[in-house]
């Protein structure tokens, strides 16, 4: 055995120990800490959840109309679904091509419409003669129910993105498509909600309903990541003891993320007086508004289970499902001791993807980045993928950007109107 693999048993071991017995000295002493909270929850921008949701409290308000549906997967999770079904020009007899937007992790379907209908993409998309379904993934604000489960029970959060991949991209994928008569339905994700979608159709699964898929910072391989809070944090098994600790919910702005931030912060090499920046890399054209609006609404709860996933993928150059831990339990639930990969090589090659990603994108790293596209341009033909690479782009320059309409929705639109 490693010398490494004897190491993680004691380390593990050691970071429960502080968790349980010194992590509120941590909290409470660390001004580091009190200043990465301060990004998350800023006396100038403190979380307002809005009582009328997203429709009435956003969309509506600029004039446009908002639907909303709720679609249960099979595995019992409620989850709302929004829908722009035309811009301000009104209804018309045009035919309308479907649009699903589904968000990245920890925020929700609020992000697509953070700012002004010029500046953001699910407004941009109405206008331009789309009808635009807006996904909210279980676990937030406005899909917190199930068939049986409240989120107070540790079974609701009994789940990672596999379960996204296998029961909420379909659910709503499927309700689209069948509420809109059998259009094949463009896809949108950014940054989760890109290997969701990967994680399908490497499977085979939803290509048959899926007319194209534009993959913002997409998310696939993760080990050459360059933040150092996930490396570091990952490299301690943090979500894994915080897990073990009794925790299932992880919300960014909770009790939970202080205890994490609050174990990464006292590291010199991790900046946390920008946690925006330290996560997923310095962003260059985000304005005070935008951000302030991100804030107040954006933070989103999640898995700790899934931040395990996630981590896993960090310490491994392959893409599998969720590890289990042991042979045993993995064997229980794969019929195999290791998890089964996702195979991204064995995506059909039909599928029109475009792809774009950013510079200074912490997560979606260009490494990373480019081992996916070396993986998917083998296979497509060049006229059914197209990459556009922005180099001072950094994660959340896709989705709030002051120049991402001309830059990264133009080109985007105009991919979905050839396809």
């Amino acid at each position: 055995m490693a010398q490494k693999d004897l190491y993680l048993p004691f380390l593990a071991l050691s970071i429960i120990a502080c968790c349980l017995m010194n992590l509120q000295t941590v909290l409470s002493s660390s001004s580091r800490m009190r200043n990465s909270t301060d990004d998350i929850s800023d006396d100038k921008c403190p979380p307002q959840p809005h009582p009328l949701g997203m429709c009435r409290s956003r969309v509506a308000a600029y004039g446009y109309p908002c639907e909303e549906y709720h679609v249960t997967t099979e595995d019992g999770y409620i989850l709302s679904l929004k829908r722009i079904p035309y811009g301000l020009s009104g209804a018309t007899e045009m035919t309308r091509t479907p649009v699903l937007l589904f968000h990245g992790l920890l925020v929700d379907g609020f992000c697509w419409v953070l700012s002004t209908p010029k500046q953001s993409l699910g407004f941009i998309l109405a206008d331009g003669g789309f009808d635009v379904w807006i996904a909210n993934s279980r676990g937030t604000e406005s899909s917190r129910r199930h068939t049986t489960l409240s989120p107070q029970d540790p079974a609701f959060w009994d789940w990672t993105w596999d379960q996204l991949a296998d029961y909420d991209l379909p659910a709503v994928l499927e309700f689209v498509y069948n509420r809109t008569g059998g259009m094949k339905v463009h896809y949108v994700g950014h940054s989760l909600g890109t290997l969701i979608i990967l994680a399908a159709f490497s499977e085979n699964r939803l290509t048959d309903i899926v007319r194209s898929a534009a993959l913002l910072c997409p998310i696939a391989y993760l080990n050459s990541m360059e933040s150092r809070l996930i490396l570091l944090a990952t490299r301690i098994f943090l979500a894994e003891t915080i897990h073990m600790l009794g925790y299932h919910e992880f919300n960014p702005v909770g009790p939970v993320a202080k205890e994490v931030l609050g174990k990464v912060c006292v590291d010199p090499e991790v900046d946390c007086y920008d946690l925006f920046s330290a996560v997923a890399g310095p962003d260059c054209c985000l304005n005070t508004s935008t951000t302030c609006i991100f804030l107040q609404h954006g933070p989103q709860s999640s898995s700790i289970k899934n931040m395990i996933h996630m981590s896993q993928l960090v310490r491994k150059e392959t893409i599998r499902k969720y590890d289990y831990g042991s042979e045993k339990e993995n064997t229980k639930r794969y019929n195999q001791t290791r998890p089964p990969t996702y195979n991204l090589s064995s995506i059909p090659s039909h599928v029109p993807l475009f792809l774009t990603h950013g510079g200074q994108d912490f997560l979606g790293d260009v490494a990373d980045t480019r081992h996916l596209l070396r993986t998917l341009l083998s296979q497509h033909d060049s006229d059914d993928i197209e990459v556009l690479y922005m180099p001072d782009y950094a994660h959340g320059d896709f989705i709030m950007g002051y120049n991402a309409p001309q830059l990264i929705y133009k080109p985007m639109v105009e991919f979905f109107k050839r396809h």
